[in-house]
């Protein structure tokens, strides 16, 4: 059996966590040769590379990345194990970068984020709203944890990602109270020619919808589209059309629009994706994440 020289791995993490090696031997107090030399024996153990010169300073690898994630958790959990034995609470000072796809409900995400908040006292949770492609991007660059969308990764970014189902839910209908009313009858089939308020895009969401119109023979009027979710509740609040929202939700969409509901449709489901670089989810920010995601949303 193969055993990890963690005196190897600790000077490796040093200088990658700083940059340069020489600034790593100025906080491990070792000569130069040293640290190098040990990394080297680390490299030789491993059978990769693990930097890269440029110019002065050095560059993590692919590999070299992967290994310094894993020590990064390593270390970590050594100072956890020593905060805990001194009777201190552990994971303090913990951050997580989620990356929310901009498609998701912001009402939605809002509601699987709070719970790792409340991981540790210090917890710092940084969101990163965008474009679901370019969000992938910094994840490979490990400049994100986590990214959260409504869609599996798409493959032909060319990034190495799990997709985690966390959950799924069907879609209801809202209005303004008059809308409401008038619609609501003979739901479904009273959205023919309904005014609607639309996501906008190539969104999994719209493909559902304009999937169901087309199976149940009914062709509502789109009267806007919108890429942001909140911008589309607030139109729908002021009576300009009817809209879809998470059922998981719908007591929050009702309270904080003062809308009501049209109806409600199973066959056209929200989902979300946790996208990660790990095969598991082990960040415990992220796991509160994926936690509270099972609890609000019904898994088939």
């Amino acid at each position: 059996m193969n055993w990890l020289n963690y005196h190897h791995l600790l000077y490796f993490w040093t200088a990658a966590r700083e940059g340069s090696v020489t600034k790593a031997c100025q906080l491990l107090h070792l000569t130069q040769p040293t640290v190098s030399g040990q990394i080297h024996a680390l490299e030789k153990s491993l059978k990769v590379q693990l930097f890269e010169r440029s110019g002065r300073s050095i560059k993590l690898t692919e590999a070299g990345q992967l290994v310094y994630r894993y020590a990064d958790e390593i270390f970590a959990l050594g100072r956890e194990m020593q905060d805990a034995l001194a009777g201190q609470p552990a994971g303090l000072s913990r951050r997580v970068v989620v990356g929310v796809a901009d498609t998701l409900p912001k009402l939605l995400v809002q509601r699987l984020l709070t719970p790792a908040l409340h991981v540790s006292p210090d917890m710092r949770v940084s969101c990163i709203d965008g474009d679901p492609d370019r969000l992938l991007v910094q994840l490979a660059a490990h400049e994100i944890d986590i990214v959260l969308s409504d869609f599996p990764a798409n493959p032909r970014v060319g990034v190495k990602t799990f997709n985690h189902l966390l959950g799924e839910c069907g879609v209801t209908v809202f209005a303004s109270a008059q809308l409401a009313r008038r619609y609501r009858q003979q739901f479904p089939r009273s959205l023919d020619g309904a005014p609607m308020l639309m996501p906008g895009g190539n969104t999994a969401l719209r493909r559902a919808l304009e999937q169901w119109f087309d199976e149940i023979g009914i062709r509502p009027r789109v009267r806007a589209e919108f890429n942001d979710s909140a911008l589309l509740k607030a139109f729908g609040a002021y009576g300009e059309g009817l809209f879809v929202a998470p059922t998981a939700v719908e007591e929050d969409v009702q309270r904080m629009y003062g809308v009501s509901v049209v109806g409600r449709e199973d066959s056209v489901r929200e989902r979300v994706y946790a996208i990660s670089v790990e095969k598991r989810l082990k960040n415990p920010a992220v796991v509160a994440i994926s936690q509270a995601a099972r609890r609000t949303l019904q898994q088939d």
